[in-house]
């Protein structure tokens, strides 16, 4: 990344990651299909009503291990190789430990918490066992997006690609055979996600024990080195409170969305897993500008930064409206995927025709953000996205679904907390020192 044409360099290495995260999405894209066209739309609103929930753990988790990948892309870009590899044990054993307290927090509290989102009665159980099978694999999936996080640090954006091929095939494969053949019902769906995930963190840990590089795992260093989980932590834990309280801003926007019934539980949850699926191309290129940022500062090639900002931000913005675009003209052909009942349908198409032509904003605050966390500045998207994506939303929809009981106004309440946060983020781009502060790790 710290060399040769900066967009070729940017769109080579998203493009393993789009694929890798297009193959992620079907896990969830999956378990939608099968069970909104095998069980039904209740069964299909409580697959969907636990997507903010599991953001709330994982993305905390994801978050903490932010901090991780910018040092060892940092340090990667210096060759500082001993310190990378510091890095990378103590992110990895980290991950471990995160992932067994999100299995017993995710198992503990699944019905306390569906229960205060206002979940619907027939909703409700398959809502939480679904949720409590799925956090029994909550090592896999820490672990796999740990290991994840070295490669991409690194530069290698292909392996994990690899590895959760296979691991998407499984979960299709078990997903028809536990639901469809076996009748095993919502927690079939579940369970067929979490042994996939088993495998592809296992794929990706053995060969992280096996590379042929600084970043090789050496099982008997896995420790947590104190100064180096210090600084990981100062860069990762805004983050992880940034995923965090923006999910718990999405859980109250989904009790919102409940008490309108399950038609409406199950037709934007529908929109949700759509928006999910046709805005990776943007979200890898945004993951793509972290590293190529962190490793240049390690570098100290601060021209090319700045660059790189550029390009990578307009190839994001380009891509974000011509998927709009394409959404608007086919969203009822893509949401009849996951339900082909008509009120859950007009309900997907309504969300999807509000929100996608303001995803060029979406853009702009994923890319300008990517870049801060990839200089080490991850309070400053911390703080913008809490005040607009969590305080600015909440305060919007709870005021206004008060006076216009409308599930439209909940839809709008997207296009104006994106709006506002990529104003702040350019403004904070021109006006703020930021990239000369930047240290190297």
């Amino acid at each position: 990344m710290t060399e040769g044409s900066i967009s070729k360099k940017l769109i080579l290495f998203a493009i393993p990651l789009f694929l890798g995260q297009l193959l992620q999405q079907l896990y969830n894209v999956v378990d939608s299909i099968v069970v909104g066209n095998v069980l039904g739309k209740e069964a299909l609103a409580a697959v969907s009503t636990t997507g903010s929930l599991i953001f709330l753990l994982v993305g905390f988790i994801n978050g903490l291990f932010m901090g991780a990948s910018v040092i060892i892309g940092k340090r990667y870009g210096a060759k500082d190789y001993d310190g990378l590899s510091t890095a990378v044990h103590t992110g990895i054993t980290f991950a471990l430990l995160m992932g067994l307290a999100m299995t017993v927090i995710g198992v503990l509290f699944t019905p306390t918490i569906l229960k205060l989102m206002g979940t619907p009665a027939d909703v409700l159980p398959n809502s939480i066992l679904y949720f409590r099978i799925y956090f029994l694999g909550g090592v896999g999936n820490v672990m796999y997006n740990a290991c994840t996080g070295v490669f991409q640090a690194v530069g290698d954006s292909k392996r994990p690609l690899y590895y959760l091929a296979i691991s998407t095939v499984i979960n299709t494969v078990l997903d028809l055979l536990f639901v469809a053949c076996m009748g095993l019902g919502i927690g079939g769906a579940a369970l067929a996600t979490i042994i996939a995930q088993a495998v592809s963190a296992a794929l990706a840990f053995v060969k992280l024990t096996r590379v042929a590089g600084p970043h090789r795992i050496r099982i008997s260093e896995l420790n947590l080195d104190k100064l180096t989980l210090e600084k990981e932590l100062g860069i990762g834990l805004p983050t992880g409170i940034q995923n965090s309280v923006i999910a718990i801003g999405n859980v109250v926007v989904q009790s919102n969305i409940n008490a309108f019934g399950s038609a409406a539980m199950a037709g934007c949850g529908s929109y949700f897993k759509l928006e999910g699926f046709v805005f990776l191309p943007i979200i890898c290129m945004t993951m793509a500008l972290t590293t190529f940022v962190s490793q240049n500062i390690g570098a100290q090639q601060y021209d090319r930064v700045h660059k790189g900002t550029l390009i990578g931000t307009l190839i994001t913005v380009s891509g974000a409206e011509l998927i709009g675009v394409i959404t608007v003209i086919w969203a009822p052909v893509f949401l009849r995927m996951f339900s082909k009942e008509a009120d859950v349908l007009a309900i997907g198409v309504s969300q999807a025709r509000t929100e996608s032509l303001f995803y060029f904003m979406l853009a702009t605050s994923h890319a300008l953000a990517s870049v801060y966390r990839g200089a080490g500045k991850t309070k400053v998207p911390m703080i913008v996205m809490l005040s607009s994506w969590c305080l600015l939303r909440i305060t919007y929809i709870t005021i206004t679904v008060h006076f216009i009981p409308v599930i439209n106004v909940i839809f709008w309440a997207y296009p104006i907390t994106w709006t506002t946060s990529t104003i702040i983020f350019i403004i904070y781009y021109f006006k703020a020192n930021w990239l000369q502060k930047a240290e190297t790790l």
